[in-house]
């Protein structure tokens, strides 16, 4: 169905698409190749909410020179009208006469409509080439659209033992720079950085993107059952921090949003922060991929609720001892049938340490 040359140039969409990483928030990742008689003659990427899709880029490029071409886009051309016009009737009035698309658009808006107008129109169009490589670009996109809360991504640094601090608290440096960089690269893709308030206290971290060239900070959430968050915490620098609670402190409340900070209230039956109704509201604010940077305990309560899609694993060749804090509290288990599988996707060396990527369950 797909030749070769079609291969090689959705591929070339998808390294365009790979250029709004940090950038696209809360719009997917998407980039368009336009190809006339085996010749490129136009290519762009989505970069910004608000601002111009790839086609759009592409076609602008291409020009004349659309007309009789074939368009490869990464995602479903769009066939409503949102913060721009439908990107499958700008491919129809170019003149093109054949679509490809990676992945089929999982917005219940889009969902197969758009490559559906393309063929009223007389236009060859299909999906499915390079589909998986897609999806993995906008795998927050894809959860956020299909199942309604975001992906979420623990990341931890240990010593090879499993240890993240001593038994004193004291963790800084575990790990070696070189992989401290590579975590600030997976904090500019995400659209928010999330710690929870023993965390907080302990180091009172910024969960800014640095050592990344990037034109937006995400958001920081503050998991804060009891909302002890100091006024003067960096992480409400700016103003642009929501703090999760589970305890009604109005007075509290009222100077954290002088601060320009956004307050959310979410208790459980056990007066415990919910974190499936956090992460349900995490998706009305269309947040696609949020990183956990935090402790053992809001770690091992995300695992347990059943919320954790990936972690994270930066491993030092160090050893901590048996008294060192652990990456995830889940208590003792008293059968192995209670284990969490995972599977592995990625194993490499970033500098000393070793980072692992792993998905819960399997996939």
């Amino acid at each position: 169905m797909f030749s070769a040359a079609d291969h090689a140039h959705m591929a070339q969409a998808l390294r365009l698409a790979e250029r709004g990483l940090y950038t696209t928030t809360p719009n997917p990742r998407v980039g368009c190749l336009i190809v006339r008689a085996g010749e490129i003659v136009g290519e762009g990427y989505h970069e910004r909410a608000g601002e111009p899709h790839a086609e759009i880029h592409a076609l602008r490029a291409a020009a004349e020179r659309a007309r009789g071409a074939t368009a490869y886009v990464s995602l479903e051309p769009c066939s409503h009208h949102g913060r721009t016009p439908p990107c499958a009737d700008a491919l129809v009035q170019a003149g093109v006469t054949r679509v490809v698309a990676a992945l089929q658009d999982p917005n219940p808006k889009v969902a197969g409509q758009g490559l559906a107008r393309l063929r009223a129109a007389g236009i060859d169009a299909a999906s499915g080439l390079l589909e998986a490589e897609a999806r993995e670009l906008n795998i927050g996109f894809v959860a956020r659209m299909t199942r309604g809360r975001p992906w979420l991504r623990v990341k931890a640094a240990a010593s090879l033992d499993g240890g993240t601090a001593l038994a004193n608290g004291h963790s800084q440096w575990i790990t070696g720079e070189p992989a401290r960089r590579d975590g600030h690269r997976w904090r500019a893709r995400s659209c928010a950085v999330m710690v929870g308030i023993g965390t907080l206290l302990a180091d009172n971290p910024r969960l800014t993107v640095r050592h990344v060239d990037t034109p937006r900070q995400p958001l920081r959430i503050v998991v804060d059952r009891h909302l002890e968050i100091p006024l003067d915490a960096r992480v409400l620098e700016g103003g642009h921090a929501l703090v999760v609670t589970a305890e009604d402190r109005p007075d509290k409340t009222r100077r954290l949003q002088d601060l320009g900070a956004t307050v959310a209230y979410f208790p459980n039956d056990e007066g415990k922060v919910d974190l499936n109704a956090l992460m349900q509201d995490l998706a009305e604010r269309e947040l696609n991929e949020v990183l956990v940077e935090s402790g053992s305990r809001l770690n091992g309560a995300l695992l347990r609720a059943g919320v954790v899609d990936e972690l994270l694993v930066y491993l030092a060749p160090h050893l901590l001892g048996d008294t060192a804090r652990g990456m995830f509290g889940l208590g003792e288990l008293a059968s192995l049938e209670q284990r969490i599988d995972l599977t592995i996707r990625d194993v490499r060396r970033i500098g000393a340490d070793l980072r692992i990527l792993a998905r819960v369950g399997q996939s």
